[in-house]
C-alpha cells in the first residue's frame, strides 16, 4: 500500500515515450546497416569495366574464378569451424547433463512370477485376468476330403486331359 500506483495516462505517455525512442533507434540502425554495407561493397567491389579486347576479357573472366575459388575456400573454411564448434557445444551440453545427474541405477532383483500374477498386479485386483489363451480360440472342424476311387484307378485312362495341352498332343502323336 506505501507504493503509489501510476495514473493510466501517465503510464501511456510514458509507454508512447519509448515505443517512439525505439523506433527512432531502429531507424538509425537500419541506415548503419545500409552504411556498412556499401562501405563494404564499395571496398570488395571495385566498378566494374568492361575491356575491349578478348585478351582483355579474358584474363578479367580469369580474375574473377580466382575470386570466386578464394571466397569459396574462405566460405568452407568458415562452415568447418562453425560445424566443429557447434559439434563442441553439443559434447559439453551433454558432459554437463551428465555431470548434473548423477544417479545410480538399482539393482535389479529376479522375479519369478506368472503372467496370471504379472496382469493381475499391473491391472489390480478387481480385474479377474485369465491367461489361458487356448481358452479364446475358435474351433475349426477339419474336412474330411474323399477322393474318387475311380480318378485314382488307372492313370493310363484319359491320358489327353492329363497331358496338359487340351487335346493337342493328338495333333503331334499323328505327324509323327
Amino acid at each position: 500500500m506505501s507504493e503509489k500506483k501510476m495514473s493510466t495516462s501517465r503510464r501511456h505517455q510514458l509507454k508512447s515515450l519509448m515505443l517512439s525512442i525505439a523506433k527512432g533507434l531502429l531507424q538509425a540502425e537500419e541506415l548503419e546497416i545500409q552504411e556498412a554495407r556499401l562501405k563494404y561493397m564499395e571496398e570488395h567491389c571495385p566498378p566494374l569495366t568492361l575491356p575491349e579486347s578478348m585478351q582483355e576479357l579474358q584474363d578479367l573472366c580469369r580474375k574473377f574464378n580466382q575470386s570466386i575459388e578464394r571466397v569459396d575456400d574462405e566460405r568452407y573454411d568458415m562452415q568447418s569451424k562453425v560445424d566443429k564448434c557447434a559439434k563442441e557445444i553439443e559434447d559439453m551440453k551433454f558432459k554437463v547433463i551428465d555431470l548434473k545427474g548423477k544417479f545410480q541405477k538399482p539393482a535389479l532383483r529376479k522375479v519369478r512370477m506368472s503372467a496370471d500374477a504379472m496382469l493381475q498386479a499391473l491391472l489390480g485386483s478387481k480385474h479377474k485376468v485369465n491367461m489361458d489363451l487356448r481358452a479364446n480360440l475358435k474351433q475349426v472342424k477339419k474336412e474330411v476330403k474323399e477322393e474318387d476311387k475311380e480318378a485314382v484307378g488307372d492313370w493310363r485312362k484319359n491320358i489327353e486331359d492329363k497331358a496338359g495341352m487340351g487335346g493337342r498332343k493328338k495333333m503331334f502323336e499323328g505327324e509323327a
